[in-house]
């Protein structure tokens, strides 16, 4: 099976170097997937769950907020402001996080609307991760 380099990083951390056969997660069109040899490719992500499979077929799933992914000649580096395994996420947070978001959306006070459904996104997608592992 045909396989490229990822590279996942944050500004704090480095969570993945090495090859893989295949990676899904979704931009604001929705989800999608690369596979080796896929054409030269760039997007923006949103806060979702990413999933990616070794060469040796183990797969991964983990929390990644928003970012960038660049494919190019087999290598993609996926570039994003926070990025957690599941067995990291604080649940607990999350929801707390989660009631914030939805307080200040709900408010009538002048919020930053795009900031709070940020918030939720991130809050939400890590609740939906972290909620089998915790």
């Amino acid at each position: 099976m045909s396989t490229f380099t990822l590279k996942l990083i944050t500004p704090n951390k480095e969570l993945f170097n090495g090859n893989i056969v295949s990676l899904q997660s979704m931009n604001a069109e929705g989800g999608f997937e690369i596979f080796a040899n896929h054409e030269a490719y760039l997007t923006t992500v949103v806060p979702t769950m990413t999933k990616f499979v070794e060469e040796n077929g183990t797969e991964h799933k983990l929390f990644t907020s928003t970012g960038v992914i660049d494919f190019n000649k087999n290598e993609l580096t996926f570039c994003c402001d926070a990025a957690e395994w599941p067995e990291d996420i604080n649940i607990d947070r999350a929801k707390e996080a989660k009631e914030r978001a939805e307080k200040r959306l709900k408010s009538d006070k002048d919020i930053d609307v795009k900031r709070a459904k940020l918030a939720l996104a991130r809050a939400l997608a890590r609740i939906d991760i972290g909620s089998d592992f915790n």
